[in-house]
């Protein structure tokens, strides 16, 4: 989703970053959902080694950490992830479960890029806590979505 031309361009070219490493084309290859295409749940649940992550692990701790940003961004401390443990959920078993939680990740994105599409851009520049921007906190989620993209890629490979 582009930013309308109502935008502040700061705000604007944050969700096209955002939204390129969810689910735009890039030039750099898959992004997040894009990532999840055909994924089945045998694939999403295996695992490299003992004590390693899966695929499903991996998006669901994206999905986390859109909320805590949105969190952040927002200010509604309210907010609480519906999956446990929050920051690393276990994962679901079947076919259907795959789907509710692909549907959770799009979910966050959708409501993470709303509430910085409403985020006053003058406050873009400041400190959220102690050490990052809001600007580079917002910025971090896509960096973050592309990382977990690529090892996402990588166990797909390695799955077979």
């Amino acid at each position: 989703m582009a930013a309308s031309s109502r935008t502040d361009p700061r705000i604007a070219l944050l969700l096209d970053v955002v939204d390129g490493a969810f689910s735009g084309k890039s030039w750099h290859g898959a992004s997040l959902r894009g990532s999840l295409r055909g994924l089945q749940p045998r694939t999403a649940l295996w695992r490299p080694g003992p004590d390693r992550r899966n695929i499903w692990e991996y998006f669901l701790h994206a999905a986390y950490w859109k909320l805590i940003v949105r969190r952040w961004v927002s200010g509604d401390r309210s907010l609480r992830f519906e999956r446990k443990p929050r920051v690393w959920p276990a994962p679901g078993r079947t076919a259907a479960d795959l789907r509710r939680d692909i549907a959770l990740l799009q979910a966050e994105h959708h409501s993470f890029r709303a509430a910085v599409r409403a985020f006053a851009p003058a406050r873009l520049n400041r400190k959220a806590g102690k050490a990052w921007t809001y600007a580079k906190l917002i910025h971090g989620v896509a960096a973050h979505d592309l990382h977990h993209t690529g090892q996402i890629q990588l166990l797909k490979k390695l799955a077979g």
